[in-house]
């Protein structure tokens, strides 16, 4: 739990799947630490547990929280998001959670945005010892992003959604150029096409999210 001002909070939980490669015998038990698995995803009871736990931080009735569910699932490499990952998603959101934060992949994934709060699917990675390993130039795993989310503290619901392009190189990261952040632009806004999501690039050169598919949303898109 991260303290903000005098009444407002950030309440994180943090699990993993099995689909990122993370094995039963890391999962936490009774007579042992370990981490939060999730072992069945697509079971609806996983994400209302999930969901339970960690919203039982905002039960003190010390002000406003906003609550991150961050998942470790998928693949390293690739773009396609699993039915059981949307479903565990939404069920997280449906209960209550505001931000699902998804890691595993080395480069950033689909993003959607859901009754109004987002799901990032996978935002690959900041600082990492995978520069310089071949085999998946195709995705640029050395663009990252950084994800800005601004949130009503009282809903939940999403203000706005803005990325910072970047690059890293000899484990730096340094501001993406031009090319790179169109790059970074066409790719995000080309993968998640699916959830109706649109990406633009500012006058800062920070990209912007917002969503022709979720019409629940402060950032829904106009026209």
């Amino acid at each position: 739990m991260v303290t903000v001002g005098d009444r407002h909070r950030v309440i994180i939980g943090s699990v993993a799947t099995t689909s990122s490669g993370v094995p039963e015998s890391w999962a936490a038990q009774h007579h042992r630490p370990g981490v939060w698995l999730v072992r069945d995803p697509s079971q609806r009871e996983a994400a209302d547990d999930v969901a339970a736990q960690v919203l039982a931080g905002e039960g003190d009735g010390k002000g406003d929280g906003v609550t991150v569910v961050s998942v470790h699932w998928g693949s390293n490499w690739g773009y396609a998001v699993a039915p059981s990952e949307i479903a565990f998603a939404h069920r997280l959101i449906d209960a209550g959670v505001d931000i699902v934060h998804g890691h595993s992949s080395h480069h950033p994934r689909p993003i959607e945005i859901y009754r109004g709060k987002p799901i990032l699917y996978g935002c690959g990675d900041v600082i990492d010892d995978y520069e310089g390993i071949g085999g998946h130039e195709s995705f640029r795993g050395e663009l990252r992003l950084l994800y800005l989310a601004s949130t009503d503290p009282a809903t939940g619901k999403l203000f706005s959604l803005k990325m910072i392009p970047l690059r890293v190189k000899q484990m730096r990261l340094h501001r993406a150029t031009s090319t790179d952040t169109e790059w970074l632009r066409r790719t995000i806004e080309h993968v998640s096409r699916r959830f109706g999501i649109r990406v633009t690039a500012g006058p800062d050169d920070l990209l912007e999210v917002s969503s022709a598919g979720d019409t629940h949303s402060p950032v829904a898109a106009r026209g």
